[in-house]
């Protein structure tokens, strides 16, 4: 037996993933034990648990490996604080302590976080390396193209290669600092929002606006190529030499200060965000075009954190030259854990591969479950909840959810990723036109325009949405229109913006976005077999195939691990239920006093 661990870590979003002879047992990323989003630090807590789900020991690991190359890293960072010199020093005085200290000397560091206990090899591969390889190797093509798009890795922002069989290549790439990650976190913070974590509601803002600043972007700020290549303009960015993205020539150019975090959402921002998004789009699709041209593959495997634009996605399942596309569920930084692990028993040891079917993945359902101590636990300090046999359990919740009661649901093990796929999900009713806002201002607390993805039978799926060639997409890293047959037509007398969201619907309105478009999720017996028998239930009853399936978080938290953590975010929002395993909780049964334990916790959140 060959055991790995993988491990990313100190930058953002740290996990850890275990591979058992070339199969993958466990992944998790670090913030869900923490509960401090897009954790940084070393995943200690991930590392245990991944450890325990193998039944396994720190001394039991063969091989360690790391996702990036620390020193090709600090390479990059001097010499990009040499060329803004003088400039950035307040960055570099932050920064270098920092690298001196720890970041130099990983394998030290590695080591000592295992307690000293691991003595053999630690491997380091390049980021997008690690990228390429949790997008291939899980995947199920023999043979595929291979893309990876970021903010910036060591100096590589964007890459292209081959992988076939048990080996990837990449052939080509573009180098820091043009990068369409970081131009689109540019605009993330341009609008307002936190990078690397904002990105995803300036994707769900740009349908709301018009891309009026997108011819503008492209004449100002990137130069895009024939072959998706590109060059971003540095004269209006600052994130080489300041701790910010962007200053004061870009606001000259747009003609419009940058939003501040705390003013609300201004019709520009709308615009812009229409306009990045559309030019992030118009990038992917021709760099998909130039390495379908040059590999002549059918099949493309993606990651990196622009991967998880679910829009450009499915534009480029619609439009692009790729007959079939795979991505990786957890494209960010935190699936390059698992792929520096397939990397070492693929490539490194040169051990076969023979693609799974339906995918490696694993439905990506691959951290924690709760077990029956935490739930006994949660009775003795006062939860009152009624153990169901599955069967009545599933009845039950159906007729909450028919009924317009929010249901929290927690099963089995936790999903590897940023997305919640039926195993730590908010679940109601997307029949219900109010169910979309009173969600996301009652429940989760967030911005109102932010859609709601839809969990579809996969058997339905083409019933609801205009999926095209797909046969699937149980990760939801796509975007698909409504059938136009299911659509409602605006009333034309309502301005553009966020309201009209409520004049844009379908019979399905809590999951249609402004654009007609949802991004779906289809679930199978096979991937998620509960979660599918409740899909089950609930078309039987009401002749709708479809349930609202949102992340089990509030804002600024991370999504649910444990029962207390799913317990205390329960009664600290209205959601009216909660499930957990065979376990059914109402809200109007609990004590006063947990209650307002869990305001409390609340209130002590970090704004996201």
């Amino acid at each position: 037996m060959t055991l790995i661990l993988g491990i990313s870590a100190y930058y953002h979003d740290s996990a850890a993933a275990l591979i058992e002879d070339g199969r993958i047992v466990a992944a998790a990323s670090e913030e869900r034990f923490s509960r401090r989003k897009h954790d940084d630090r070393f995943p200690r807590q991930a590392v245990e648990a991944c450890l325990r789900q193998a039944g396994a020991s720190i001394s039991d690991l063969d091989y360690v490996g790391f996702y990036e190359k620390p020193l090709l890293k600090f390479d990059r960072l001097l010499e990009t604080y040499l060329a803004y010199a003088p400039r950035g020093y307040r960055s570099f005085a932050k920064a270098i302590p920092v690298w001196l200290q720890s970041k130099l000397h990983l394998p030290r560091e590695i080591r000592r976080e295992l307690d000293g206990q691991y003595k053999k090899r630690i491997v380091f591969c390049e980021h997008h390396e690690s990228h390429a390889a949790s997008a291939f190797f899980p995947s199920p093509f023999e043979r595929a193209a291979i893309l990876t798009i970021d903010g910036v890795g060591e100096w590589t922002t964007t890459s292209w290669g081959t992988g076939s069989g048990n080996r990837i290549d990449l052939k080509s790439e573009i180098r820091f600092p043009h990068s369409l990650g970081l131009l689109y976190s540019a605009f993330t913070y341009f609008s307002g929002f936190r990078v690397n974590s904002g990105e995803y509601k300036l994707m769900g803002l740009a349908p709301y606006g018009e891309p009026k600043y997108a011819d503008l972007i492209q004449e100002h700020l990137i130069k895009i190529f024939a072959d998706g290549s590109y060059r971003v303009n540095m004269d209006y960015f600052t994130f080489c030499h300041t701790l910010r993205m962007t200053g004061k020539k870009l606001e000259e150019l747009l003609g419009v200060r940058r939003r501040r975090a705390e003013e609300s959402v201004r019709e520009v921002d709308m615009d812009l965000a229409a306009s990045i998004q559309r030019v992030t789009e118009e990038v992917v699709l021709r760099m998909a075009r130039h390495v379908h041209q040059q590999t002549g593959m059918e099949q493309l495997c993606m990651a990196g954190g622009v991967a998880l634009n679910c829009v450009a996605n499915g534009r480029l399942l619609r439009e692009g030259p790729f007959s079939q596309i795979w991505v990786q569920p957890a494209a960010g930084d935190a699936g390059g854990a698992l792929g520096v692990a397939c990397l070492i028993w693929h490539q490194l040891l040169e051990n076969p591969r023979t693609p799974a079917s339906p995918d490696g993945q694993r439905g990506s359902l691959l951290g924690t479950e709760v077990s029956q101590a935490e739930i006994e636990e949660l009775e003795q300090q006062g939860a009152r909840l009624h153990k169901l046999q599955e069967s009545e359990l599933l009845d039950r919740v159906a007729d909450l959810i028919s009924g317009g009661n929010v249901v929290g649901w927690v099963q089995g093990q936790m999903e590897f990723g940023p997305r919640a796929l039926g195993s730590r999900s908010i679940l109601g009713d997307p029949r219900n036109p109010e169910m979309q806002t009173n969600m996301n201002v009652k429940i989760k607390f967030r911005e109102s325009f932010r859609p709601f993805a839809p969990a579809v039978l996969e058997e339905c799926a083409h019933d609801c949405f205009e999926m095209g060639n797909a046969a699937a997409s149980p990760y939801m890293l796509f975007t698909f229109d409504v059938q136009p047959g299911r659509r409602k037509t605006a009333d034309a007398s309502v301005p553009r913006g966020i309201e009209r969201v409520r004049q844009i619907r379908s019979d399905l309105p809590a999951i249609t976005h402004l654009d007609y478009s949802a991004r779906v999720q289809t679930v199978s017996q096979e991937r998620h077999p509960k979660f599918y028998r409740l899909l089950k239930r609930f078309y039987h009853r009401t002749g709708c195939p479809v349930l609202i399936n949102t992340s089990f978080n509030v804002r600024g938290e991370p999504i649910v691990r444990t029962a207390a953590d799913a317990y205390r975010c329960f009664l600290a929002t209205n959601m009216d239920a909660l499930v957990i395993e065979d376990c059914l909780l109402l809200r109007e049964e609990q004590p006063e006093k947990a209650r307002t334990a869990s305001q409390k916790y609340l209130t002590d959140l970090e704004p996201d």
